[in-house]
């Protein structure tokens, strides 16, 4: 079976035409001539480019350029298209009424978590405890000290077992009675996790 290579080769020997000869006849080059001849399809250009090459070749050659150009068709393989295996499908990032929803839920969880891990911590540990009066060693000349201090809000304070009012931000400043007797101050805080805290300050009465 004659094949568009072996046609274009036979016709153009026939009439004993050079490669550069019929370069310069058809204004092709001379290596897209040759890969014609050869049928090189994939170092050659598209379908469409080799069929305008083809009908210029057969021209020049006397052939018959529609049956010339059907044996082409013929002979000319599909190109096959390259498939990508990994295709980009990368987007842009783009501001969204939904990616600012989502940004405001994780927000608000992270919050969340914040607060309750702060919380738990405060809960778990040991209960603040400063005491601003009596300092230790103070001479009392009378049946009452200053008690004055802080705790955490959620303490409950006592001073020598007797309970202590907080204010609201965990202050406390009162009075005690005390005795001859009284030589120290235990002072105890004691959080809603049962954890204790204690402080003893030494006196003296007179």
């Amino acid at each position: 079976m004659n094949t568009i290579g072996k046609i274009l080769k036979d016709a153009r020997q026939s009439k004993n035409i050079t490669f550069s000869k019929l370069e310069s006849i058809t204004k092709i080059k001379k290596d897209f001539l040759i890969k014609i001849e050869k049928e090189d399809w994939n170092n050659l250009p598209e379908f469409a480019v080799v069929s305008g090459f083809v009908k210029n070749i057969a021209n020049s050659l006397e052939l018959p350029i529609d049956s010339t150009n059907a044996v082409l068709r013929r002979d000319y393989p599909p190109k096959k298209l390259a498939i990508n295996p990994k295709p980009d499908i990368s987007q842009k990032l783009t501001w969204s009424p939904k990616l600012t929803f989502a940004i405001g839920v994780i927000t608000l969880v992270l919050l969340v978590l914040t607060y309750l891990g702060i919380e738990y911590q405060k809960f778990t540990k040991s209960p603040e405890l400063v005491i601003n009066s009596p300092k230790e060693s103070e001479v009392i000349n009378q049946n009452t000290v200053k008690i004055s201090g802080r705790t955490t809000t959620d303490a409950v304070v006592t001073v020598n077992n007797q309970p202590i009012t907080l204010d609201q931000d965990g202050g406390f400043d009162t009075l005690l009675e005390v005795t001859k007797d009284t030589d120290k101050l235990l002072f105890k805080a004691v959080s809603r996790s049962g954890k204790v805290t204690e402080k003893t300050v030494d006196i003296s009465v007179e």
